[in-house]
């Protein structure tokens, strides 16, 4: 279940579109460069063990207007035959030693790989929200004095735009444009996380890979950007004092 935070007061409405497991694949690293280079995506979040991790960093280096974060791994599970199958690579999320030395590990690397500091953190199927793994990444969160996904009190965290329910049924008018542009039009004051999954091609799992490929196409229609600048959102990366908002339309149009 997605995680929701609640929006400050405010007249200003700021909009993070924010793509996870950048670096899973090659596939989805095109699907994420495509969505924010002709669409509305302004952040990401890489998986610094993944297989793309290297090409992902790469890749952003070319999009400096690219947010990156990072996509915490505590584990991951897959729907088959009914049921959640765990790709046996979980850490105990109430082991708060086993978490903070994963999370450590991770955090080195993603700085190692890009240079810089991540912009936000959030994790693979958000297992940061359970048992002990909670309390030590809110914890390095305001020690890196950045969001922590579904617990910084000034960022609602939008989950809606997901093509699939929790039983792992695809409902794919969930990731259409209209769906995206319903989401877009009751964006609250304050600053929301919009949290997408595009990707392109055929290397992506199988459980989630024809509606990464919608959800694409939805972050790119035309019409959900200009809906955007029509209602003065002022699209954003985390950290970003100032809005890009024109620059990154005119970016989109080249």
């Amino acid at each position: 279940m997605t995680p929701r935070g609640k929006a400050p007061p405010g007249g200003e409405r700021v909009l993070v579109v924010n793509a996870d497991d950048f670096g899973m694949t090659r596939g989805i690293n095109r699907g994420i460069l495509r969505a924010h280079r002709d669409g509305i995506v302004t952040s990401a979040s890489l998986m610094v063990f993944r297989p793309a991790a290297v090409a992902a960093v790469a890749a952003a280096r070319r999009h400096p207007g690219l947010g990156l974060g990072l996509h915490i791994e505590l584990g991951s599970w897959r729907r088959r035959g009914g049921e959640w199958i765990s790709d046996g690579h979980a850490v105990d999320t109430d082991d708060a030693d086993a978490v903070s030395a994963s999370v450590a590990a991770q955090l080195e690397r993603f700085v190692r790989m890009t240079g810089r500091a991540a912009t936000h953190l959030d994790s693979h199927q958000h297992l940061h929200l359970e048992g002990a793994a909670r309390g030590v990444i809110e914890a390095l969160g305001r020690r890196l004095d950045v969001p922590v996904r579904g617990l910084a009190a000034d960022v609602a965290t939008v989950g809606d735009f997901f093509g699939q329910d929790r039983h792992g049924v695809s409902y794919p008018e969930w990731v259409s444009a209209d769906a995206l542009l319903r989401i877009v039009r009751s964006i609250p004051a304050g600053t929301t996380e919009l949290v997408c999954h595009p990707g392109a091609g055929d290397d992506a799992p199988d459980d989630y890979r024809n509606e990464r490929a919608l959800e694409l196409e939805a972050l790119c229609d035309v019409s959900v950007a200009d809906a955007i600048d029509e209602l003065g959102i002022d699209l954003r990366a985390f950290g970003t004092k100032t809005a890009p908002r024109r620059e990154h339309a005119q970016q989109r149009n080249r």
